[in-house]
């Protein structure tokens, strides 16, 4: 007589596997980073600074000639979306665009469901924001898009609420294509600079 066979053990979902996976990889990474020798630190850095410094300074300029009032959000941008890699920095801006144009969108909503600073409105624009980004696939771009809901539907401004948020968009949009661009041409130059660090290396 066979004996009955034993149950598999359950096995997690394949989504929260992932979840850890990304999550390790994202230790290891930030490991290695701080691993670094002082000198590739230094060099990562000083590639890093020239970026934001390039990429926001651009983004600012461009803007005040644009719009005086709203530049300094493309500098802001161009700072937040740089990363230390261009993959990165693409992310980023994604988040970035997709944060900020749902969350103009909920603003907006909340101004017609209650007005500027009516709390119940802030709090369900609020909540579909963050449900619209994550539903998107972009729940980095949620935190982005709730900061965005709370500035058209708290912070006082003069003139139509919905030019607020066209002009913060436009904003958002300039300031990560500087950062981009910057990021762009200034990885190809940090590629050369590597191999050649790694041939004295060698």
């Amino acid at each position: 007589m066979s004996e009955p066979a034993t149950p598999a053990p359950p096995t997690k979902p394949r989504g929260t596997l992932e979840i850890l996976r990304l999550r390790r990889a994202q230790r290891v990474l930030d490991h290695l980073f701080r691993d670094l020798p002082l000198g590739p630190r230094m060099r990562v850095g000083a590639f890093m600074a020239f970026k934001t410094v390039l990429a926001a300074v651009f983004a600012y300029a461009v803007g005040f000639l644009l719009n005086p009032h709203e530049a300094f959000w493309a500098a802001i941008t161009a700072v937040a979306v740089t990363q230390p890699h261009y993959g990165d920095t693409r992310g980023a801006g994604r988040d970035r665009i997709l944060g900020t144009f749902f969350g103009a969108i909920a603003g907006l909503l909340g101004l017609w469901m209650g007005g500027s600073g009516n709390l119940l409105s802030f709090g369900a624009a609020l909540a579909l924001v963050t449900l619209a980004c994550w539903t998107a696939n972009a729940g980095a771009a949620a935190r982005i898009g709730g900061i965005t809901t709370a500035i058209v539907l708290l912070v006082p401004a003069t003139g139509p609420r919905w030019e607020v948020a066209a002009w913060r968009l436009g904003e958002v949009v300039f300031g990560t294509a500087c950062a981009l661009a910057v990021g762009w041409l200034v990885s190809r130059l940090e590629e050369r600079v590597e191999h050649k660090a790694e041939g004295e290396q060698g």
